[in-house]
C-alpha cells in the first residue's frame, strides 16, 4: 500500500478485522464474520506501519506518563501493537497483554520472547473477566469498549484489579470518524463517561490529538 489510497485500504481492513462480542483481538474495529485463528495474517493488518500515522502509539503512551515500574493491562491486546511498546516504556514494570483469542495470546507470547521482552506476559482472558493475576496501575482498552457486553458489570469488576490511584484509559472510534465499526456499533464518548460513572469512575483526563478516536482516562471516584 502507498499514498492515501493505501492508508484508506488499511483503515478499511482494520475496520473489518475485530468484530468480536468481547474484547479479543481488538485494537481495530468490527464485524462478526472473521476468524482470528491465523494471528500471523492479522499481524500484517494490525501492525502495519501505516497504522502509526493515525493511532499515534508513542504519543498515546507519552500522554499516559507511565512510571518505569508501572504494571499495565492491555486488554484486547491482539497481536501486541501496544503491549510491546508499553514494555519499552516501563522496563522495570510488567505488561499484561490480555486477549480472549488463544491464537493471539500465543502470537504475543512468541513476539515478546523474540524481542527479549521479559516484562510482557500474554494472558488468556474471559469475555467478562480479564483474569489479571495482580492489581495494576493502568488498564488500557484500545478499540475495545464497543465490543464489551454488560459493560457496567465488567467495569465494576475491574475496580478490584486496580491499585489505589490507578487509571483506566479508553480509546475508541468517534461517531464522525471516516473509518471504524458501523455507525450503529459506535459508542459516543458521552455514553462512555456516563457508563463509567455508573461503574464508580470519574473522568480525570481527556486528550484530543487522535484524528479518528476519543481518548478518555478515568480513575475510581474519590481516589
Amino acid at each position: 500500500m502507498n499514498g492515501s489510497a493505501g492508508l484508506r485500504n488499511l483503515l478499511v481492513a482494520l475496520a473489518c478485522a475485530a468484530g468480536l462480542a468481547a474484547p479479543a483481538a481488538a485494537q481495530a474495529p468490527h464485524t462478526h464474520q472473521h476468524s482470528f485463528d491465523d494471528a500471523q495474517q492479522w499481524a500484517r493488518v494490525f501492525d502495519d506501519p501505516e497504522r502509526d500515522a493515525w493511532q499515534k502509539p508513542h504519543e498515546v503512551i507519552g500522554a499516559l506518563a507511565l512510571k518505569p515500574d508501572a504494571v499495565v493491562a492491555d486488554i484486547g491486546a491482539g497481536t501486541g501493537y501496544f503491549s510491546v511498546r508499553l514494555a519499552h516504556m516501563a522496563p522495570k514494570g510488567r505488561i499484561y497483554g490480555v486477549d480472549t483469542e488463544p491464537g493471539m495470546v500465543k502470537h504475543l507470547a512468541e513476539r515478546a520472547k523474540r524481542a527479549n521482552l521479559a516484562n510482557v506476559s500474554a494472558l488468556l482472558g474471559a469475555p467478562d473477566d480479564p483474569r489479571l493475576p495482580e492489581k495494576v496501575d493502568l488498564i488500557l482498552l484500545v478499540d475495545v469498549y464497543h465490543h464489551i457486553e454488560d459493560r457496567g458489570r465488567y467495569f465494576r469488576r475491574l475496580q478490584n484489579a486496580l491499585k489505589p490511584g490507578a487509571r483506566i484509559a479508553i480509546i475508541d472510534f468517534r461517531r464522525d470518524s471516516p473509518v471504524g465499526p458501523p455507525a450503529a456499533a459506535r459508542i459516543a464518548p458521552q455514553t462512555v463517561r456516563a457508563e463509567l460513572a455508573s461503574a464508580g469512575f470519574e473522568l480525570s483526563q481527556e486528550h484530543g490529538f487522535l484524528p479518528n478516536q476519543y481518548f478518555l482516562v478515568f480513575r475510581a471516584a474519590g481516589s
